[in-house]
This record gives structure tokens, sequence and C-alpha cells, in this order.
């Protein structure tokens, strides 16, 4: 069918016919067809756009809420994919995302497609930590602000190749907080939103990585401790932080399922436990949405 009724937020896999094209001037163009697949339509969840094709495609550009998805080979014969991430600070509403198909031979078809991103609330939460980690010491600014320069580089990095085998993993045995998205006050003092959700578990238990990828930070940070974060490719970037032990380095490729550090309590913690985030192009998205898709 043509049509999406209203979608909340909902646990479970929702697969979708594609959406009406709002292109209304090429109707009788059959190049590709487009399929959507998520968790739910709120903000910090991820759709998954799978496209068909009965022509040999040279590339597929999509756009949406102004980042730009730019595919230049299939993942599969005559299919081509996309993660696209709706940040946890994504205002409801209806998003237009617009696809470019260019076909070899320089044809080009241009799509439409309508998403309504549902509200979404938010737990809050107030924390205790030592007050180094909310108000940092001088001889720490510097330190902070080249971590944060790097990261941001990081987790906007977009490789053109999917490295990922199959459906995303939980990374580690222990109790999975509900808190993604968590607006979260340290002593007292209002931080930025958790981006991630928090596995609890003893010092020492081994986290893997939840899918194969690249090594592109193995490091120690200020607030993150301890942290390996992955390039999983087409924009889809993990993170897990608070170490005791790293067991990988940077440039490294690893298989989904290999042990890449033990959880520990490094960095800004009330305890030992494994934050484990995702970032699309930037974009904050909870893990387990990941988890729930079928890839």
């Amino acid at each position: 069918m043509k049509r999406i009724d209203l979608v909340v937020c909902l646990v479970g896999i929702i697969l979708v016919t594609p959406l009406s094209s709002l292109d209304q001037q090429t109707p009788e163009q059959p190049g590709v067809s487009i399929d959507l697949n998520y968790r739910a339509l709120c903000p910090g969840e991820v759709i998954r756009v799978t496209i068909q094709e009965n022509q040999i495609l040279s590339r597929v550009r999509i756009e949406f809420s102004g980042k730009i998805y730019d595919l230049r080979s299939p993942v599969a014969p005559a299919q081509w994919m996309a993660f696209i991430g709706m940040d946890l600070d994504l205002q409801p509403g209806i998003y237009i995302m617009n696809f470019t198909f260019l076909y070899q031979g320089g044809k080009t078809e241009k799509k439409k497609e309508a998403v309504r991103v549902e509200p979404k609330d938010f737990p809050v939460k107030y924390l205790w930590v030592d007050e180094k980690f909310v108000t940092p010491p001088s001889e720490a600014i510097e330190r902070i602000q080249v971590e944060s320069e790097l990261l941001s580089s990081l987790y906007q990095k977009y490789s053109h190749e999917w490295y990922g085998d199959g459906k995303f993993v939980v990374p580690c045995i222990g109790e999975i907080a509900p808190n993604f998205g968590q607006r979260r006050f340290f002593n007292q003092k209002p931080r930025s939103p958790h981006s991630g959700v928090d596995i609890s578990a003893p010092t020492g238990t081994p986290v893997y990585a939840s899918n194969s990828g690249k090594v592109i930070l193995a490091t120690d940070l200020y607030f993150s401790g301890r942290a390996v974060i992955i390039d999983h490719g087409l924009g889809v970037i993990s993170m897990y932080c608070h170490f005791s032990k790293i067991d990988v380095e940077r440039g490294q490729f690893v298989n989904k399922g290999d042990k890449i550090g033990e959880v520990g309590a490094t960095g800004r913690v009330t305890g030992p436990h494994l934050h484990w985030g995702i970032k699309i192009l930037n974009s904050r998205v909870d893990p387990i949405s990941l988890v729930y898709l079928d890839l």
C-alpha cells in the first residue's frame, strides 16, 4: 500500500512499503523501489533505507534533515543501503527525504519521501561525581578542547563502504539502563543529554565489537575514560567508554564479536559500567534501535 499510518514510539521492528512519492512530475519512472525499515519514527531512532534497482545505478544521494548521505556502490547486487539518523534533539514534524539517483549513461531520477517524526519524552536524572568532571580545573581545559574537536571530526566521518556483518549485537553482558537521551544534572548542574546507553557490569567484564568495522580511536579521554571508537561504514560510528583495559589499536579491523576491552570505571562515572553509543553523521541515536533492525 502507498500510505503509512501514524507511528508511535513502540518497541519492535516495523517494515514498511515505500512512502507515497511527492514527486508528481516523474510517476512513470520505475527505475528504483525504496523500502524504509525502523523501530519507531521518533528522535534518537534509525531509519534503514534499502533501494532495489532494476537498472544500473552508479551513485545515490540522500538528503535528510540537513545532512547528505552519499552512496557510491551497492552493498549487494542491485541493492543499495543507507542508515539515516534522527538526532535525539530532532523536533517533531514532517520531514522530506530527497533522493537523487544517477544511472550509468547519465540519466538522473529524483524522488521524495515524507517522514513524520513523532515527539518523544526523555527521562531526567541527577548524578553526583567528582567536581573536576563538572567544573574541570584550568590545566585540563586545553586537553578537553582538543579531545572535543577530535571526537567531533570522527563522528562526522563517512566511509562509503559498509563493513558491518549482519545485525548489530549488544556488546557486553549486563543490565542495560533505559537512559538514552536522559537529561542529566551533575552535582545539580545541567549538562548535555546522555547520547548512549549504560550497561552495568563488574570491572573486567569483556566488551565485544557490536559489529565489524575499523578502529578509529583507542585511547584515554578526560570524560569518557579509556575508550574505543569503531567505524562500521556508511556513517555509522560506535563508541565504547570507561574501559579498565583496551585490547585493540587504532587502524585495526575487528570482526563482530571480537573482544575490544573490559568494563571499568575510568573517566566521569559513578561506578563500573560500559557506555555504548552510536552516531550517524554525528546524529545521536539509540544503539538499541540498531539492534532491532534486520540487516
